[in-house]
């Protein structure tokens, strides 16, 4: 059997090499603390769950959903737009809702990416971006994210012949796995960017509810132009704590959201009914659960980033996201850096290499652990760095 190039090609997924370590050592007895998936510990909002209890009773939604979700859904993704953002949006045709946001990510490069044809994604960067390109047959090019540039892309440096080829940006704020926020401003020129360019722009927003110190992070779509020009995708999974339900949108241009429902209606048989009624829950419902959610993460961020600084891991606390972006200590690698405290103290944390070549250098701490948990992983970060470096404060 010979498998096709585009498989010769693929990396494996970088999070199922993490949890294979994870669930490798736990089978050994051994006690691990996980700051590496950003997989919310807290629970889903009571009148969430409630309402799928009551969906899941109904035999009418037991059957094959359509493809496009319920129309229902469709206003309460635009309604909670709208209020939200003061974006409006179509529902018949500007929204989709989707089997989690990732889908949707790998699925659009289908629509959007032709042979050889080149994505502009940014490094470090989420990996779907670039894997969606892969399973598409087209090339990548990287957008450096710096920490001198705010971790945005520096637009204006891209070589003449890439833009020729290029199909479409990726862009991804508040940033997973730095922490960074745009602002309208960024967002404004990379519409000028795409018109000028004819270049597609997807914007992966899902940690646009996780923010502190009064922050509010904004929506692609609020920026001028943005819905001629390009697609925002949303989850409720980081928002709501519904990671394992599996439910988020694609909003934004209409031919783009037609053309990625077409490839949908093709490959999936759309979302389970009952969990769309419970999205419509989340959506409509109560939305004092953000903040009591957002208050914990911000008391945990700010355990991380002070424990950082005193042990010379050097992190400045993020604006939103769920992630702590911290650098590497000298004379280790990313890698290396996670591998020694895996084996030596049972801490897990993701190397930044994993996330492309300007992720070498740091590492991400994710703050969805339990406090009791949360504290114990300060305490061996702490003793393995006193031992490393015994004129290290505690």
């Amino acid at each position: 059997m010979k498998l096709s190039r585009r498989i010769s090609n693929l990396p494996p997924y970088f999070f199922v090499e993490i949890t294979k370590k994870i669930a490798e050592k736990k089978a050994r007895g051994e006690d691990v603390v996980s700051f590496a998936v950003g997989d919310p510990d807290l629970p889903t909002p009571n009148h969430v769950i409630d309402q799928i209890c009551r969906a899941a009773r109904d035999p009418a939604n037991h059957r094959y959903p359509e493809t496009a979700g319920l129309p229902e859904l469709r206003q309460a993704i635009a309604s909670w737009y709208k209020k939200r953002f003061d974006v409006s949006l179509d529902p018949d045709s500007e929204v989709l809702p989707l089997i989690g946001s990732k889908e949707g990510i790998a699925h659009i490069a289908l629509c959007l990416i032709d042979p050889d044809d080149t994505a502009l994604v940014p490094d470090p960067a989420y990996p779907v971006y670039a894997i969606g390109t892969i399973l598409a047959g087209g090339k990548t090019y990287y957008l450096s994210l710096t920490e001198e540039n705010n971790f945005l892309p520096v637009l204006d440096t891209i070589p003449a012949h890439v833009l020729e080829e290029a199909k479409v940006i990726w862009l991804n704020y508040p940033n997973n796995p730095t922490g960074a926020v745009a602002d309208i401003d960024f967002f404004n020129r990379v519409v000028k960017f795409a018109q000028q360019h004819d270049i597609a722009v997807c914007h992966d927003g899902p940690y646009s509810e996780v923010a502190f110190d009064g922050y509010q992070p904004l929506s692609f779509l609020q920026a001028e132009g943005s819905k001629e020009v390009g697609v925002e995708f949303h989850s409720l999974s980081k928002s709501y704590n519904m990671t394992g339900w599996r439910i988020g949108m694609a909003v934004g241009n209409a031919e783009m959201i037609d053309a990625l429902k077409r490839v949908k209606s093709n490959l999936d048989s759309g979302i389970p009914q009952a969990i769309q009624y419970a999205a419509m829950a989340a959506l409509t419902g109560p939305q004092d659960c953000i903040q009591r959610h957002n208050n914990i993460y911000q008391r945990r961020r700010d355990l991380v980033i002070d424990m950082l600084n005193r042990i010379g891991l050097e992190a400045k606390p993020p604006k939103a996201s769920l992630y702590v972006w911290a650098k590497v200590p000298k004379g280790y690698t990313s890698a290396e850096l996670a591998n020694s405290l895996l084996e030596e103290v049972g801490v897990v944390v993701t190397p930044g290499a994993g996330y492309g070549k300007n992720g070498e250098g740091y590492i991400r701490l994710s703050l969805t652990i339990p406090d009791a948990g949360l504290v114990k992983g300060l305490s061996r970060l702490a003793g393995w760095r006193s031992k490393k470096e015994p004129g290290i404060k505690r």
